[in-house]
């Protein structure tokens, strides 16, 4: 991947893990990316996880071509950025490490030191001069650990993103949709921090950003409105299309046959956004990711143990994990003697804000005619707006 003459790649690709974070399915791999500018001083962007030390160094060795690093950025101290700091030190002894005060404290947590002979401490507006280039730092606390920090380079008008931006999948491997694997890494991951996401876009609004480079995914060249466009609508948890999902549980097959009977009318009746999972059977996430993207979230579940079957619990409880707000939620409860699931689901979204309850089906085992109807009638409720 080519940033530019002066700013090189230097990320690698983990074609073999599973599980990012140990709960995000990537069976497209996942990318740790390292940049360095090279000018009259030499500064490298962020370190990689902690498997790929070997490949990292040896891409920092190519890309100087027998010089030197003299600065080492650390904008985020999560560990698949930060595990080389002490290897890069040691291989660079005479380079710098600029990062937060607080980076500092985690790396002595992290590594027995904080380097102190070596420290820059840097905060907002702080810059950090390369020659032609010149690194302005901006403060991204909480985007989405507390002591992150970004960085603008002025001359060629990139933004050093840190885990904003980012996506799940590996760099050239498989082109996945951009911005399906971003919003699934942006809910899954950053979601919760909405507020702060915001804080920094308008900041980000003040710079003349020509590429973005995060630390997950390839860099941004083209098109940047649309993508702080993107971020924008995410955090501040408006739908970002007008369409409806649906999301369900079933036991022996009954509320399934609902959902579906309700996925049917709605594309009978011309709704072409509309989706359907079976939360069970589908990665979290990307059920989370449709949930936040749709402006209205239909729940079919079973009664368990007179309360909501354990996995549409979980789900419920994630989306008010990440202040899942401002949208429409229609109800279909399932229970052989009595439903309860509905009522236990209106209590769980309580917590969350300007959520509109638009409809509520309960079912006794198998689908009544009673039922069909009102699966008509929801269908009508929802295509509405």
């Amino acid at each position: 991947m080519k940033i530019s003459e002066a700013i090189k790649y230097v990320g690698v690709n983990d074609l073999k893990i599973d599980l990012f974070e140990g709960q995000f399915d990537v069976p497209d791999g996942m990318a740790y990316n390292s940049y360095v500018i090279i000018d009259e001083k030499v500064c490298v962007m962020d370190s990689v996880d902690s498997s790929f030390g070997d490949v990292w160094l040896s891409n920092i060795e190519k890309a100087l071509d027998g010089r030197s690093a003299d600065y080492l950025v650390v904008q985020h101290m999560e560990m698949d950025h930060s595990s080389n700091i002490l290897r890069f030190s040691q291989k660079y002894p005479e380079a710098k490490i600029v990062s937060s005060k607080m980076a500092f404290t985690m790396m002595k947590n992290m590594f027995g030191t904080d380097f102190a002979e070596k420290q820059i401490v840097v905060q907002e507006g702080s810059e950090l001069n390369l020659g032609e280039h010149c690194l302005s730092f901006v403060g991204a606390a909480n985007v989405h650990w507390p002591e992150v920090i970004v960085s603008f380079e002025k001359k060629e008008g990139v933004l050093f993103s840190a885990d904003a931006f980012g996506k799940f999948g590996a760099n050239g491997e498989i082109e996945s949709d951009w911005v399906c694997e971003a919003r699934r890494y942006y809910f899954g991951i950053v979601g919760k921090f909405g507020a702060n996401v915001q804080t920094l876009l308008k900041k980000a609004s003040n710079l003349e950003i020509k590429t973005i480079c995060p630390l997950h995914g390839p860099a941004l060249f083209e098109n940047i409105a649309y993508y702080l466009s993107l971020y924008d609508i995410w955090s501040r948890y408006e739908p970002e299309t007008n369409g409806i999902a649906i999301a369900y549980t079933s036991v022996y097959g009954h509320t399934k046959e609902a959902a579906e009977k309700l996925y049917s009318l709605l594309k009978e009746k011309g709704c072409q956004s509309v989706s359907i999972f079976d939360i069970a059977r589908s990665d979290m996430y990307e059920c989370i990711e449709d949930a936040f993207r749709y402006s209205t979230l239909v729940l079919a579940t079973t009664t368990y143990n007179g309360g909501i079957f354990p996995i549409m619990r979980d789900f419920v409880e994630r989306l008010s994990e990440r202040n899942f707000q401002k949208r429409r939620v229609a109800l279909i409860e399932n229970g052989s003697w009595a439903p309860m699931a509905a009522k236990a689901l209106e209590s769980a979204f309580s917590q969350c804000k300007d959520i509109d309850i638009v409809g509520k089906i309960s079912i006794k085992i198998a689908l009544s005619a009673e039922n069909e109807k009102s699966l008509e009638e929801l269908s009508d409720t929802l295509l509405k707006e």
